[in-house]
């Protein structure tokens, strides 16, 4: 298992629907059928008084080579983190993410709710300043969401509830629908919401007619170790921040960069005609 997390199959072994290849599950880049050359029918009639003679060459074809640039999908990955857990998490999912051809990740955090007074009390380190603050408005430029906050008391943290109370426009329009969501967490404590805070935030995708889309135990291996303390869960990558204290572990980041795969491979498969 490598960092990227999860069970490889043999390229040479014909992936299921969800197998994971170097693009992530279900996707076949050698798969030339997908896009056939187009070929180009020339026919070419001359006339000669009442006499037309007429040569057909439509046997000979000539592929068409489309040199405009296609745009790649876009995920956004959506946060709100307060001591930095959910965004280290964020940031290895942006890397699995990137890691699929066609498809790249942008990070956004919403906007904190608490004043700086409030903020600098409870010894929240700085935010980096290159990660800009996403509005509402702009989900509409995505093709896929990966959502990732702390719980309180089982549920998403305040910010990011403010942020999806302003989303109203979109829901109206319905904007969003049919787009793929996923969510990932950080909880306190071992029994802290790992599902419970991603459950009870399908609501806000069920409203805007999102699909949700859980990782499963698409991880392979590493959702079965019983040998040390593991955030995340079916319901999508997670950490255990302890007091503040406990950084995120390799497992758990390799987690989250499996979950980052893993959607874009679906993004990617969603769109395809």
């Amino acid at each position: 298992m490598g960092k990227g997390g999860g069970c490889v199959p043999s390229k040479k072994k014909k992936p299921s629907s969800l197998a994971t290849t170097g693009d992530g599950p279900g996707i076949d880049d050698n798969d030339a059928t997908a896009n056939p050359p187009i070929p180009i029918e020339v026919d070419q009639t001359t006339i000669d008084g009442d006499r037309s003679t007429a040569t057909n060459t439509a046997a000979t074809t000539t592929p068409l080579i489309n040199t405009a640039k296609i745009s790649p999908l876009k995920i956004f990955v959506v946060f709100y983190s307060m001591y930095g857990h959910v965004e280290s998490l964020a940031r290895r999912m942006k890397k699995g993410v990137d890691s699929v051809d066609g498809v790249e990740a942008t990070l956004f955090r919403v906007p904190e709710t608490l004043s700086q007074e409030i903020v600098e009390q409870m010894k929240a380190p700085a935010k980096d300043l290159e990660i800009p603050e996403i509005t509402a408005a702009e989900l509409a430029a995505a093709d896929g969401f990966l959502f990732g906050f702390p719980t309180r008391y089982g549920c998403m943290a305040a910010q990011m509830k403010a942020f999806f109370d302003s989303t109203g426009s979109l829901w109206k329009e319905q904007t969003l629908a049919g787009k793929p969501a996923g969510f990932f967490v950080s909880t306190g404590t071992q029994g802290g919401g790992q599902e419970t805070t991603a459950w009870t935030a399908i609501t806000q995708l069920v409203h805007h007619g999102m699909l949700f889309v859980p990782i499963g135990y698409t991880f392979g291996a590493g959702m079965f170790k019983m040998d040390s303390i593991r955030g995340g869960s079916p319901y999508g990558a997670g950490v255990f921040a302890g007091d503040g204290s406990r950084e995120a572990t390799e497992t758990e980041l390799a987690l989250a960069e499996h979950q980052g795969n893993y959607m874009a491979a679906i993004v990617k498969r969603l769109a395809q005609p």
